[in-house]
């Protein structure tokens, strides 16, 4: 019997992303007429077996991965086998997730009740049940050179063409052996983290032996997500708040910060960074 067949079935997507900028006119600073690019932003309200769960903003390119993600992320859903389909209508600017037993998310009234608003941009959320997994999960205890958090730096640096083209965005990087594997830009950064967490869980793909780069500040929500996707190792090009490092501790994850060209600092694990790259004097 092939791989494939012993892999769970994966659900059908509709594929349905949108343009990531749009292009207006604006006057400049000489009073001059000229043409810029804007990002898009489009609510979606993901609805699993027609019950709605919840609304977010984003650019907008990569929503089925979104709502696979955020759902995957807030433990809402747990079994990819269990989704038949993701499907998106802009027309209504919803995702309706499709279970195939069809009887939605367990104790969906219980966990809609006990919703934190979250610091991310444009509004995270956090569901009791997130929290209360969050300990379940034991992440493995790696090193990591600086050689390689250079070489990630400097692989991210040109991946970020909406940003380039239209700004006001934040990008997520998933990198394996210093090279980068997905890259997600979208307007916060935890819908960019959520997206590439609904890639991983669709490809099966384990985090243990991966690295989380993103262009944001790292918030407690976003080192509860990088710790669901397996993953031990947290950089951002932004800083940390105090909740983001105290939960990464409890964690074991590796958390660095101000990551630019060839600076940066270890927030916690620094007893697991191999310094094999520092300047000579």
């Amino acid at each position: 019997m092939s791989a494939g067949e012993n892999s769970p079935p994966k659900p059908r997507l509709s594929r349905a992303g949108l343009p990531p900028v749009h292009h207006i006119e604006v006057v400049d600073h000489l009073g001059k007429r000229r043409e810029v690019a804007i990002p898009g932003e489009s609510p979606l309200t993901i609805k699993v077996d027609g019950r709605e769960v919840v609304t977010l903003m984003t650019l907008g390119t990569n929503p089925e991965e979104l709502a696979l993600g955020y759902l995957h992320n807030q433990r809402l859903l747990e079994n990819i086998a269990d989704i038949e389909a993701v499907e998106v209508d802009w027309g209504r600017e919803t995702v309706n997730v499709t279970t195939r037993h069809g009887e939605g998310i367990p104790d969906l009234e219980e966990k809609l009740h006990r919703v934190t608003v979250t610091s991310g941009c444009g509004q995270g959320t956090l569901f009791s049940c997130t929290v209360d997994k969050l300990y379940e999960h034991k992440l493995p205890l790696v090193t990591v050179r600086q050689s390689t958090i250079y070489k990630i730096i400097e692989a991210a640096a040109p991946l970020n063409p909406i940003y380039r083209q239209a700004g006001s965005i934040h990008g997520c990087y998933l990198c394996h052996d210093g090279e980068v594997i997905m890259s997600v830009e979208d307007v916060g950064r935890h819908n960019a983290a959520d997206a590439i967490a609904g890639r991983m869980w669709l490809e099966g793909m384990p985090g243990q032996d991966k690295i989380m780069f993103t262009t944001g500040r790292l918030t407690s929500e976003i080192v509860m997500k990088t710790a669901f996707m397996g993953i031990p190792v947290l950089i951002s090009k932004s800083g940390v708040t105090q909740m983001s490092l105290e939960l990464a501790r409890d964690m074991g994850m590796v958390v660095i910060g101000r990551a630019k060209v060839t600076r940066f600092l270890v927030y916690n694990g620094a007893d697991q960074v191999i310094f094999d790259a520092i300047p000579q004097a």
